[in-house]
């Protein structure tokens, strides 16, 4: 496995890396990462991280954790790593579904609409790209019997990669619970799915390179993400500010 280069963050390491990195480390070590997962991390996760055994727990068992949100890769430009960028997951997708490296994709996550949307774009945009299987699960707990269907499915399409958007904690939760039960590595991307099926839009490039793409999505879903974002960032700050004194 590539030797892996990590910032502490509120007790979270974050890998120091960048895209081309990334897919890099993906490809070459897909054998190593089988079983496993990848976290993409945020100021949100971070701080949860922070706050909650269990979901610390949850990130320091994942493979790695790409700093997804920019604030993540600039705590990491400020603290001995210049070389740190910013590596979100729906870019990681798009990068990793235009390379024809034989790898199957499964998707697991997101409603029935969605994920045929998705499906839609994704075999206009890259026709070379094997999807091995696309499942939106019921918002409920699934049954052990239930959830040893999903897996046998997951395993029986030979899939190498599977992408899991159901949100933070969930996915991560998720991933946690089926780590050395999937054989390929699982990915989890948030709202990645709704991204590329068009759901949502992305925040303009000026926006992401000012870390303002949070307040791009707050104005799209003020009364989802409003505590998500304004009370986590706020609370971000102040701890990575203590941290320093």
């Amino acid at each position: 496995m590539i030797e892996m280069k990590c910032c502490d963050i509120l007790g979270t390491r974050i890998l120091v890396t960048n895209m081309a990195d990334t897919v890099e480390r993906i490809e070459h070590d897909m054998e190593e990462l089988r079983g496993k997962y990848i976290c993409v991390g945020n100021v949100h996760t971070t701080v949860m991280a922070h706050d909650d055994a269990h979901y610390h727990e949850v990130q320091k068992s994942a493979a790695f954790v790409l700093p997804d949100g920019k604030p993540l890769s600039v705590y990491s430009r400020k603290h001995g790593f210049p070389e740190a960028e910013r590596v979100t997951g729906p870019d990681l997708m798009l990068e990793l579904f235009a390379r024809e490296n034989g790898l199957k994709h499964y998707f697991y996550g997101g409603s029935p609409e969605t994920l045929q949307m998705l499906e839609q774009k994704l075999r206009e945009r890259y026709p070379h790209l094997q999807i091995a299987g696309m499942v939106s699960p019921p918002f409920r707990s699934l049954s052990e019997k239930e959830d040893a269907a999903e897996v046998e499915k997951i395993n029986a399409s030979g899939a190498d990669i599977i992408w899991v958007g159901l949100g933070a904690p969930k996915q991560e939760n998720w991933m946690y619970d089926h780590r050395d039960k999937v054989h390929g590595v699982m990915i989890g991307v948030g709202a990645g799915f709704d991204y590329h099926a068009g759901n949502i839009k992305r925040a303009p490039m000026w926006m992401q390179k000012l870390s303002l793409e949070w307040l791009y999505r707050l104005m799209q879903d003020p009364k989802r993400l409003f505590k998500r974002y304004l009370v986590t960032n706020t609370r971000y700050l102040w701890l990575t500010r203590t941290k320093r004194q």
